[in-house]
């Protein structure tokens, strides 16, 4: 199976229909039909990690001030008992919790109902360690690539960049020049094979203290490429600079 990494950006994006979303759904007709989905998402941070365990998970609205039609999206997948269970054995005894609270919160909901609008695909999702370094959720990712290999769709949710205080919220603002030029790193980095350089944005001096003001929204990329295989095509589905300073760019590893 494939892996994934998606920039969901606004959550509006659930609704809309523009560029983002038909490369989306597009996606969601060209992929193997996944047996089940794993979710990080930049939404889901605790102290230590956890995964979704419940036979059913609700949809989380969590965000505030957007119209009342965004409320209203429910996106009723089942949940996937036994592959939390499995999940949660690739990681060791007691490094990850089942957990039956959360859900699916928009980092996941917002793409999956254009990736798989009939909701009929299991899906559960992987909070993040809130204080775990970068090298860390990069071996989760390798951790979980054996799944690839049963069919799971693993699916991270962020963006490369994603500086909200700088965000424009007029219709088609010009995209920041840092913002390009870190996007551009990072793909290059990513087609290189040079994952190392980018466990530290850092590393792309002021474009990276820019774009990945704090880390929650680019850890979901290194997740997927933990799961990398030597002989995996990388290609880039989705490209973009949304509001100024989000980055729309997606990363898929197929095999080759």
């Amino acid at each position: 199976m494939p892996a994934l990494f998606l920039g969901h950006g606004n959550p509006m994006h659930a609704l809309l229909d523009n560029a983002y979303t038909r490369a989306w759904q597009d996606l969601g007709r060209r992929l193997p039909r996944p047996t089940a989905i794993l979710v990080i998402s930049a939404h889901w941070q605790l102290p230590v990690g956890a995964v979704t365990a419940m036979p059913q998970p609700r949809t989380i609205h969590d965000f505030g001030g957007f119209p009342r039609a965004l409320y209203a999206v429910q996106y009723p997948c089942p949940g996937d008992p036994s592959l939390a269970r499995r999940v949660a054995s690739l990681f060791g005894p007691a490094s990850l919790e089942l957990d039956h609270s959360w859900g699916l919160d928009h980092g996941a909901w917002s793409l999956l109902r254009h990736l798989y609008p009939e909701a009929t695909v299991p899906v559960i999702q992987l909070a993040m360690e809130a204080h775990a370094p970068a090298a860390v959720h990069y071996q989760r990712g390798q951790q979980l690539a054996a799944l690839r290999d049963e069919g799971v769709l693993i699916l991270g949710s962020g963006n490369i960049v994603h500086n909200l205080e700088l965000a424009r919220w007029e219709k088609d603002p010009q995209p920041e020049d840092w913002a390009q030029r870190f996007d551009g790193w990072v793909r290059e980095q990513i087609s290189g094979s040079r994952d190392s350089a980018l466990l530290d944005p850092g590393m792309a001096g002021p474009d990276g203290a820019l774009s990945v003001p704090t880390p929650e929204h680019y850890w979901p990329l290194l997740y997927v490429l933990g799961s990398r295989r030597a002989t995996d095509r990388v290609t880039f589905p989705v490209e973009g600079i949304d509001m100024g300073s989000i980055s729309m760019t997606g990363v898929m590893l197929e095999s080759a």
